[in-house]
């Protein structure tokens, strides 16, 4: 009798290996869907062909093994991009949706042009824009934004801005279209620029083209 319940063991053992065997035959022969359609929103061709030639470089062959850290990773590291989204389509269509930062200004640093988007970043660029204003001095991109952010909450218009002049004690000068500069004190931006707003509208200011605010509780005016 123990010999017979062997026998069986033995047979279900050959049995079940035969079985396994056929189906890791089977899963070597499984062809997963390559991707073949990649859809990309909000670049030009150009921009394209970065993100296309980042997912190449990582030979991902298909959409079920692409690893989405990875490639989030790799286009985050294109300034340009304020924003991005990553879609997979099933079967094989892969799609990224993108939106770009808004230019603010431009500066140069260590002999190159670039611009100062609002995420923040420096957008190599090979070509300076006269619409924008540029930003002279040892940049620190946060506090620029700093700075742009309060403007934005005065009365004050930043497109009139054409030069912008910073300084390491974090303080800013500005030079506009109208020939007006302006020197702002440290911590009170948003004040200065509506006081500076008010002044210019009235004709007896109109020959004071500096306007300096960097003495506390003062204004000095000078014509230029």
């Amino acid at each position: 009798m123990h010999l017979l319940i062997s026998k069986k063991i033995t047979i279900y053992l050959l049995l079940f290996c035969f079985l396994v065997s056929i189906n890791n035959i089977s899963l070597m022969n499984i062809s997963f869907p390559k991707i073949d359609k990649i859809e990309i929103i909000g670049f030009n061709f150009d921009e394209k062909k970065k993100i296309e030639n980042i997912i190449n470089d990582a030979n991902f062959k298909n959409i079920f093994f692409l690893d989405k850290q990875y490639l989030k990773k790799k286009i985050n590291s294109i300034n340009i991009i304020e924003h991005f989204e990553i879609f997979k389509n099933y079967p094989s269509t892969l799609k990224i949706s993108i939106k770009k930062t808004k230019i603010l200004a431009q500066t140069k640093k260590d002999g190159s042009n670039y611009f100062i988007g609002s995420n923040g970043k420096l957008i190599l660029n090979d070509y300076s824009s006269s619409s924008l204003p540029f930003v002279f001095g040892d940049l620190n991109v946060e506090e620029f934004l700093k700075f742009k952010n309060e403007a934005d909450k005065s009365n004050f218009d930043f497109q009139k801005i054409i030069k912008l002049y910073y300084f390491k004690s974090k303080r800013w000068d500005i030079e506009t279209s109208e020939g007006y500069l302006i020197k702002l004190s440290r911590n009170d931006v948003k004040k200065n620029l509506n006081l500076f707003v008010r002044l210019s509208n009235e004709d007896k200011f109109k020959n004071e083209l500096v306007i300096d605010f960097r003495q506390k509780d003062q204004i000095i005016l000078n014509g230029k």
